[in-house]
């Protein structure tokens, strides 16, 4: 069978009956949902920048759905500490996403005409110096990677490249289930082989970082998952654009075994999201969102602010990810401090117009439902 479960909500005709699996689809105890131990096929994205605190993940898994925390560039002691956190909140399962971008060097020069640029949005936030450009320091994913396994969190989901030799295995060997990011088919293929559980299929449609191995691609989603799907062997989870339960019943339908939700969730009531940052994606229309790799040196879809048109139009040569991030991080920083939208990274997907500002069980139970309804109006 595509998908496993007990007294389905309501069976969907799948395409992956190509690759001799059996052609119905069911909701909402997929492969997804048992991999994780969750009620709901439906994961929260693990998103950096101290916005998945552990209120939220907690909530998240105790609706029956499953969280993440994005441990992003959390000190190893840091990550252990939202991991208790979240356990003394819920005894549902949770899990982790890592970041293991490629190593790249910069000139000298390219800091220099990167923080002229920003010379002026420092002074208006208060911002004394200009920064040096950090890469991620040394060590620190294979330290939260070690976290992973020794708090035994359910799953750990991996972005931005592939982790090193033998952390998959390790996961695997503390009884870790493993996803993957891919952008493309070819990505896709290189997650599965380097032995993840599932692999998540972000659509160009997605909020926030595109997350895949290297190649930032931009691809729809209808087009992305049944390519995927066909492609591999291992459940996939459709991420991007996803705001309610017409856009999991479509993903379904496509043949996705999970969705993969964050601007969603970043609305949350529980979400620590800057004010000015859910009142901003709660305002912006489908089609106000960029793709820049502005703000950190790795393309993302955010809302434009005038930081991001400054780089873009200043042809200045953007640094690599993580070190253009050290740059624009401390007017970031303040924006946070002082609830300034025109100073924060406002990352975010293309289904704004569909967000809402629940509490999370709401909005778990709303998905849910309203997933349910559709697949009887159109089965």
């Amino acid at each position: 069978m595509c998908l496993l479960g007990h007294t389905p909500a309501r069976g969907v005709r799948s395409p992956g009956c190509r690759r001799g699996y059996h052609a119905f689809v069911l909701w909402p105890q997929t492969r997804v949902a048992q991999l994780l131990g969750a009620s709901l096929p439906i994961v929260q994205a693990g998103m950096a920048g101290g916005i998945t605190p552990a209120d939220l993940v907690a909530a998240v898994s105790a609706a029956g759905a499953f969280g993440t925390v994005g441990a992003g560039t959390l000190s190893p002691d840091r990550l252990r500490d939202v991991v208790t956190g979240i356990r003394a909140r819920t005894d549902r399962p949770f899990g982790v996403n890592l970041l293991f971008p490629p190593m790249r060097a910069h000139a000298a020069c390219a800091a220099a005409a990167v923080n002229a640029v920003l010379a002026p949005f420092r002074t208006a936030a208060g911002v004394a110096a200009a920064p040096h450009p950090q890469a991620m320091p040394t060590g620190l994913v294979e330290a939260q990677l070690q976290v992973a396994i020794d708090e035994r969190v359910a799953m750990v989901t991996f972005a931005f490249g592939l982790p090193p030799a033998g952390a998959i295995d390790a996961l695997h060997a503390a009884g870790v289930v493993v996803f993957g990011t891919a952008n493309t088919v070819d990505e896709a293929r290189a997650v599965v082989a380097a032995g993840a559980d599932a692999v998540v299929a972000q659509g160009s449609e997605a909020g926030g970082h595109r997350a895949g191995l290297d190649s930032e691609a931009l691809v729809g989603l209808v087009a992305l998952i049944p390519a995927v799907v066909d492609a591999v062997d291992v459940p996939v989870v459709a991420a991007g654009g996803i705001m309610d339960g017409r856009g999991i019943a479509a993903a379904l339908m496509l043949g996705a075994e999970g969705l993969q939700l964050g601007t969603a969730f970043l609305l949350a009531h529980e979400s620590t999201a800057p004010e000015a940052y859910k009142a901003a994606l709660a305002a912006a229309r489908e089609d106000a969102s960029v793709t820049t790799r502005a703000f950190t040196g790795r393309r993302a879809r955010a809302l434009p602010t005038p930081l991001i048109e400054a780089l873009e139009t200043a042809g200045a040569e953007l640094l690599p990810y993580p070190q253009q991030s050290s740059l624009t991080a401390p007017i970031r920083e303040r924006g946070i401090a002082d609830d300034r939208a025109e100073w924060l990274f406002l990352l975010g997907g293309q289904g704004t117009r569909l967000a809402r500002r629940l509490p999370v069980a709401e909005l778990v139970t709303a998905l849910d439902a309203e997933t349910r309804a559709t697949l009887a109006r159109v089965g």
